[in-house]
């Protein structure tokens, strides 16, 4: 009686013990993950940070405008500096042609044509502008170029946008078997430094997602 009761003492005892196991085991792997996406994110910080202070532009066959807001019919002072650089690019001879891509934001206007209608009263003539008016989000502009690119044998494309969007639009633009140079728009000063942080774990977020494949849909 004595030695049985003694094995069901030693059973009770285990039984902390293995729980203790275990949870030693999940702050393992949960620390490992925790020291995996910080390397990560750090990864994609440096070249998010290259991209930004990198000016590739060079002649090429036509330079893409990634779209950002319009306020009734009136680009975003983002989107603004995004189209003034283009038009600057397209006065140095960069490319014959501009694409200005984005769709519509819940009112009339589509950054597209917005962008397009811009660019035409700085007198850009509109035969040398293409206006996408359908996609949604940053994924769908970047396949977008690569659809018009193939339509139109377009084989370089000079991308232009905020400097820290720009890595990401590279890298979906290459996986589509896109030659593609990128060259950032002049800053606009607005929001300080949380909105500059704000801007750049939002692109550590998105391109994180897109590698994943998990669609996310982020601007």
């Amino acid at each position: 009686m004595f030695y049985s009761g003694k094995m069901v003492d030693m059973k009770d005892n285990a039984k902390p013990h293995r729980r203790n196991w275990t949870l030693r085991v999940f702050a393992v792997l949960f620390l490992i993950f925790i020291l995996g996406f910080l390397g990560w994110s750090g990864w994609v910080y440096v070249q998010i940070e290259d991209y930004a202070g990198l000016d590739q532009a060079a002649p090429s066959d036509a330079i893409a405008v990634l779209g950002a807001a319009e306020y009734d019919g009136q680009p975003s002072p983002d989107f603004r500096a995004r189209l003034d650089h283009a038009h600057d690019l397209f006065s140095r001879g960069i490319a014959p042609l501009i694409i200005v891509l984005g769709g519509t934001g819940g009112d009339a206007y589509s950054e597209g044509a917005v962008g397009r209608d811009y660019l035409v009263s700085l007198g850009i003539p509109e035969s040398a502008i293409i206006a996408e008016t359908q996609s949604r989000n940053t994924e769908e502009q970047a396949h977008r170029i690569a659809v018009i690119a193939r339509a139109n044998g377009l084989r370089r494309i000079v991308v232009v946008s905020d400097g820290t969007h720009l890595f990401r639009i590279h890298e979906i633009c290459a996986a589509d078997g896109l030659d593609v140079l990128t060259s950032p728009r002049t800053r606009v000063s607005f929001g300080g430094g949380a909105a500059e942080s704000e801007r750049l774990a939002h692109e550590i977020l998105s391109y994180t997602g897109w590698r994943l494949h998990l669609h996310l849909h982020l601007p």
